[in-house]
């Protein structure tokens, strides 16, 4: 029984021993887990992503509107502008020569802007960076053609030797910033236009430029379609796509469309031949010149712009002019009639182009004449019919043939119709879509197709110029506004007329204008003679005496009243006449007249 009980206790204490062992080393164990746990969650929150800025896209024009593109982008410490475009001005805007976006939010952020790249040498796209490029000293990229023309407007302002311009191709990248922008190969009215893909830390997005699928191009390669196929493969975040055609069905015809259309309008053709089109279209310039050169006619060229970008062009290899087929103007006098074609700017119908000179009298080596085919091979940009179709009478009245109809073969966009969008929506398949480069129906039109091509509608943005577009791997939102709009420029004037100028032009455009003149005593302030009544827009003075004399008869009785009041402050009897003259004249006529005062003390 002994051996029994010590048999007992031993095994016993052995027990007892290993517990507190077992104990220490699970407490050990424990102790161990606690930390690992907490180097684990430690570990875990240094690895976890930083979450990712949001990517803003701006546009400062283009949108509800045609012309005027340029679009920021925006992630973080980084700025990119694409393209700087002007726009026309509309019918009201009185002396106006040119409009451009407002540019405030890059001159507030001016430290952030990497540099400007423009998909083409179109006015709409680069036609701001001569008025801008001072105010925002960065690079400018483009392509080769479109940095000759970029080019030639900075040297004719004196401003090439200070700006940085770079010349790349399509398939190149640029690193700007945060952002590389991938140059892609489109068809377009212009040689050498491309569209941008965009890789930013959330994504890439696609801007297309100014585009169109044209399977048989003049000067170059047909669209590169395959980039966008692959770039839709690995994944658009968003696609910018230009709207200006949307609203017609089908396909945009080629441009070789064009080149059949001026064979037939050349042969045969005993009369002189002028024809007018987009200096910048240098595809419909040389199928111009093929024609004359076909036909034997020698070819001169009217118009500085015209000049200059066939110099370009041909110096750059995306022209080609047979030797001896260019004359001097000086010489085409001594060329018959139907052995000369004349290139011509002027197809908008502009009061300083070389049709518009011919067409009032104005060209100093050209006159119109029934000996003449004047052919517009170019439609009309929004606004601009009025003055086409002045210029169009004028020709008429000269006894020349016009041949402008839209439904002959003179002129195919370099826009995309409705079909080509829906490639490049299917082929590059965005997440997110915002139309751009259009009117607001446009943009409306474009985010409904792109709807039927599987875009949910709430990734689709309809945006504003000055709208803030804010982008994430997640959603894509509108987020407030930047100061947006137009700034007029009026000759060597940029942004000096305002509101308030505009009005006082629209004000004299209507009513005309009055001049107030009456000399007075620096004494008591009293009158020392009758008031002088002058007018210009309003009525002829000799034709309306009697209603000068009731001006006179209201300005003395103004002045009479301040007087009674004991009122002898300048400003306040300005004020008193302007007023009383502008109810009476009002009531009288019902029109409203600028109303100018001016008193001459004595």
């Amino acid at each position: 029984m002994a051996n029994t009980k010590n048999n007992n206790k031993k095994p016993k204490e052995r027990t007892n021993k290993e517990n507190k062992k077992n104990a220490s080393k699970a407490l050990n164990r424990s102790k161990s887990g606690i930390v690992s746990a907490k180097k684990r969650a430690a570990s875990a929150r240094n690895n976890t992503p930083k979450k990712k800025s949001k990517l803003k896209i701006i546009p400062l024009g283009g949108l509800g509107e045609i012309g005027k593109n340029m679009t920021v982008f925006e992630y973080e410490n980084d700025i990119i502008l694409v393209d700087c475009g002007m726009g026309f001005p509309d019918v009201d805007m009185y002396g106006i020569d040119v409009v451009i976006p407002d540019i405030t939010y890059l001159k507030e952020n001016i430290s952030k802007v990497r540099g400007i790249v423009i998909t083409h040498g179109h006015e709409d796209h680069i036609g701001a960076i001569p008025y801008i490029i001072g105010e925002i000293d960065v690079p400018i990229y483009g392509t080769a053609l479109t940095n000759a023309i970029i080019e030639l407007k900075l040297e004719e302002r004196d401003l090439l030797k200070n700006t940085q311009i770079f010349t790349k191709k399509a398939g190149d990248h640029i690193r700007l910033g945060c952002f590389d922008i991938e140059l892609i190969h489109v068809n377009h009215s212009i040689s050498d236009a491309v569209a941008l893909a965009i890789s930013t830390p959330i994504g890439v997005v696609v801007h297309t430029g100014d585009f169109k699928i044209d399977v048989s191009p003049i000067n170059s390669e047909m669209i590169d379609l395959t980039r966008f196929g692959e770039l839709g493969k690995q994944g658009v975040l968003a696609l910018l796509s230009d709207s200006t055609n949307v609203e017609k069905a089908g396909h945009t015809d080629s441009e070789r469309k064009v080149g059949d259309g001026f064979e037939k309008l050349f042969y045969g053709c005993t009369k002189r031949i002028i024809v007018t089109t987009f200096a910048s279209n240098v595809d419909r310039i040389q199928q111009i010149i093929n024609a004359a050169v076909k036909y034997k006619r020698k070819v001169a060229v009217t118009g500085r712009s015209m000049e200059n970008i066939i110099k370009a062009a041909t110096e750059l290899g995306y022209m080609s002019v047979p030797a001896g087929t260019l004359v001097e103007l000086n010489q085409i006098s001594n060329i018959p009639s139907h052995r000369l074609c004349i290139i011509s700017t002027g197809s908008q119908g502009e009061s300083m182009s070389a049709l518009y000179r011919m067409a009032f009298s104005n060209h100093r080596q050209i006159d119109i004449d029934a000996g003449d085919r004047v052919i517009i091979s170019a439609s009309a940009i929004p606004g601009n019919e009025n003055m086409i179709s002045r210029v169009i009478d004028e020709l008429f009245s000269k006894g020349a043939e016009v041949i402008y109809d839209r439904k002959t073969d003179l002129h195919v966009s370099g826009h995309a119709s409705q079909e080509e969008q829906k490639m490049i929506l299917a082929l590059t398949k965005p997440k997110y879509f915002i139309p751009v480069h259009g009117e607001y129906r446009m943009q409306v039109k474009h985010a409904a197709l792109a709807q039927d091509m599987g875009v949910p509608a709430k990734n689709t943005v309809i945006a504003e110029n000055g709208s803030v577009i804010e982008l994430s791997e997640k959603n894509i939102k509108l987020n407030g506004t930047v100061q947006s709009g137009a700034v007029l420029v009026d000759g060597m004037g940029v942004g000096e007329v305002g509101s308030i100028v505009m009005r006082d032009r629209h004000k004299l455009a209507e009513d005309g204008m009055i001049a107030v003149i009456i000399a007075m005593s620096t004494y008591d302030m009293r009158p020392v003679s009758e008031p002088e009544i002058i007018t210009r827009g309003f009525v002829y003075v000799k034709e309306h005496e009697d209603l000068i004399d009731e001006l006179k008869r209201v300005t003395m009785e103004s002045v009479d009243s301040c007087d009674a009041r004991n009122i002898r402050d300048i400003s306040s009897i300005k004020s008193c006449i302007k007023s009383n003259l502008s109810g009476y004249l009002y009531k009288k006529m019902r029109c409203s007249p600028m109303i100018l005062p001016v008193i001459a003390e004595v």
